[in-house]
């Protein structure tokens, strides 16, 4: 091999190298990311194993976007959102190694460096949203036996009932107020 032909491979080698980096900068990851669509580009691209068929992936990200289901999408909110994608965000995508985008097949697969956007990745129903629902609706519990408990006892004064007969109004609206006090205070101080 000559002296030039070792020297054009270690150029070509160096180049290839210098082309496909083996992992991102966090200034780069985060200008990726900067961008919504990418992100949710990204986001449906880990929930979804394998290639995908870049139309799917659109729709969907059009759906997040106008905050409804695939099947509700007018036409033109399909078409801003794939023609924004075809045209910008999946061939950057591409060119940076993130994603593997053969846009005349208009196939999209997630790249050699697309794990390291995973952490950055929240998905649209992850626990942590279903842990506040859920904890939402707890307190939601609380606020309701409160109330049946309040009018109970209200029908209870008003029925003279032995123990809650002899509340005067005034004690009555400060129990009442005591307890709904108490139940916001404890809910305040739990987040």
């Amino acid at each position: 091999m000559s002296a030039t032909t070792e020297t054009l491979s270690e150029d070509t080698s160096e180049l290839s190298s210098q082309e496909t980096p083996t992992e991102l900068s966090k200034d780069k990851i985060f200008h990726i990311l900067q961008t919504q669509r990418r992100r949710d580009a990204l986001r449906y691209l880990k929930d979804n194993d394998g290639p995908v068929e870049m139309r799917a992936l659109a729709e969907q990200v059009a759906a997040w976007e106008n905050d409804t289901t695939v099947a509700a999408l007018a036409s033109d909110e399909r078409q801003r959102v794939y023609i924004a994608l075809y045209q910008s965000h999946l061939p950057k995508l591409d060119k940076e190694g993130i994603i593997d985008y053969n846009q005349s097949r208009g196939m999209v697969e997630r790249g050699s460096l697309a794990d390291q956007f995973d952490p950055y990745l929240e998905t649209r129903n992850d626990d942590n949203s279903k842990a506040d629902d859920d904890a939402d609706e707890r307190w939601l519990r609380y606020y309701h036996w409160a109330t049946a408990a309040s009018a109970g006892t209200l029908a209870g004064t008003w029925l003279g009932l032995p123990l809650v007969g002899s509340l005067t109004s005034s004690a009555l609206g400060a129990l009442v107020v005591c307890v709904y006090a108490a139940i916001a205070t404890v809910q305040l101080t739990s987040h």
